[in-house]
């Protein structure tokens, strides 16, 4: 069988996607990219081959996700027909209790998928955005579901569970995870750079503008950070992380904030925003001299490092420690401040190493290796959507 599988991963302000040709189970890259949304300014649009050469740059206006997706058709139409999908696979943040592994898209699936956005509302929508406009732009294109949840439903329950009444968490108040995806790639290649350590007790940091932990074990996620929904855990780019519940009982009573002023506030002028009063974007806040800026950076790596214990707690110790995601991948500041802090597991960082971003920055004489391993949650989503079609 031999298809060619577009690969649509949302986001809020962008979206990332892959191209890639099948036979049979073998899945190879012929091109992606990523394009910018911004409803008040021009947006880049990219396209690089499969060994990361520039094919194709342009800047145009790009207010919506229905209108970036319809960019990236009309290139595909101008390629050749070898280009053009045949099946198109989605990274959908939330799969709730219903889905724990992709699915074929349907009007059913769709109104589930819909009926989850209060617990994702910086992703689901976005996703549902792509998902919507390619049935109306290319209606039998078959289209398929993979969940950034599904990943961690191997975590037991003690993890699962949230302290409260049973009949809550019979209806799906419990703690989820997310960035699976990242994490089922990152868990696939780690033999390739760990052997068989690679099945021991591994902590993944996942760090971007969302940014989460995940403990692997055998390759499975017995913990993550992110719980109900992507605020709980670390603080992010614009999302708070971990809250005292009591501190929203207090904001709705003595400042009469009410639901839609909370989730203003959580999850987009909180996190690093919020505490530099700069940016979210931890490449302005590293470059910057501002005394807050330095805090919220300071911030940021305490509380990787907090829980990062409670990861290693779980496992009963830890034989790896993998960084990845845009700043795992690409802020060696970052990365150094959290190892200083881990010295007590004999962590031992190689300075040159890390400065270069390469696979492997702890030195020979560390008891603890810390790699640096990039993501490609698009290529996970291929290898889903071929199996689903093939099935």
């Amino acid at each position: 069988m031999n298809e060619t599988i577009l690969v649509l991963n949302a986001g809020s302000s962008s979206i990332k996607y892959a191209l890639y040709r099948t036979t049979y189970e073998s899945i190879s890259i012929i091109c992606r990219g990523k394009i910018e949304i911004g409803s008040n300014t021009s947006s880049q649009f990219q396209v690089r081959d499969s060994r990361g050469e520039l094919l194709w740059q342009q800047h145009l206006h790009v207010p919506h996700h229905e209108s970036a997706i319809e960019v990236i058709l009309q290139w595909l139409e101008t390629q050749t027909d070898k280009q053009r999908p045949t099946v198109a696979g989605h990274r959908v943040v939330h799969g709730g209790i219903l889905f724990d592994q992709p699915v074929i898209i349907n009007e059913q699936v769709i109104t589930q998928l819909f009926q989850l956005v209060p617990l994702a509302p910086l992703h689901q929508l976005d996703s549902l955005a792509g998902i919507e406009t390619l049935k109306r732009l290319k209606p039998d294109l078959p289209q398929i579901a993979c969940f950034d949840t599904s990943f961690h439903r191997t975590m037991p329950d003690e993890e699962r569970i949230y302290a409260l009444p049973s009949h809550l968490t019979d209806q799906g108040i419990q703690r989820y995870g997310f960035h699976g995806l990242s994490y089922e790639y990152i868990a696939h290649i780690l033999h390739d750079h760990l052997g068989d350590r690679a099945a021991g007790r591994i902590v993944v940091a996942h760090l971007g503008n969302g940014a989460s932990l995940c403990a692997l074990r055998q390759g499975k996620s017995i913990a993550t950070t992110m719980g109900f929904t992507p605020l709980e855990g670390l603080p992010m780019g614009t999302r708070c992380g971990n809250l005292d519940p009591a501190v929203l009982l207090y904001l709705m009573r003595e400042q009469q904030m009410n639901h839609d002023m909370l989730t203003d506030l959580l999850y987009r002028h909180a996190g690093l925003l919020g505490v530099s009063g700069i940016s979210a974007d931890m490449r302005t806040l590293l470059a910057s001299d501002a005394p807050r800026a330095k805090h919220a950076v300071d911030l940021f790596i305490w509380q990787v490092c907090r829980q990062l214990g409670a990861m290693i707690a779980v496992l009963e110790g830890i034989d790896g420690l993998i960084f990845t995601a845009g700043i795992g991948e690409h802020a060696p500041q970052i990365r150094a401040g959290i190892c200083a802090r881990l010295k007590w597991l004999s962590i031992k960082l190689d300075e040159s190493a890390n400065q270069a971003n390469a696979i492997r920055i702890s030195t020979a004489e560390s008891h603890i290796p810390v790699l640096v391993l990039p993501t490609d949650e698009e290529s996970i989503i291929a290898h889903h959507t071929l199996r689903l079609i093939m099935a």
